[in-house]
């Protein structure tokens, strides 16, 4: 992904611009789901991914070994649910 977007784009200049498209791309997964429109949501999703890839990638970081390194640390945390379906640790 990341080597497709630096051909199609060119480098990045700012990481912070990634970051600004990104939460552009937010705000467009906001409206697909008020909308219900699963097609777009899944589309707007992986946008905000393909971003977040080639975000963390400036920094010489993986996504995916970010995440599963997070998510070691989520699971040893307790929890609070706060009943959306969304919580915080404690």
């Amino acid at each position: 992904m990341c080597d497709w977007a630096e051909k199609t784009f060119g480098p990045v200049q700012d990481p912070k611009a990634l970051l600004t498209r990104a939460m552009l791309e937010m705000d467009e997964l906001g409206e697909a789901i008020d909308a219900h429109d699963v097609t777009e949501i899944g589309k707007e999703a992986a946008d905000v991914m393909i971003l977040l890839y080639r975000l963390v990638d400036q920094f010489g970081l993986e996504l995916d070994k970010e995440v599963r390194a997070k998510m070691a640390i989520n699971r040893s945390r307790n929890w609070s649910s706060k009943g959306d379906g969304t919580g915080s640790h404690i």
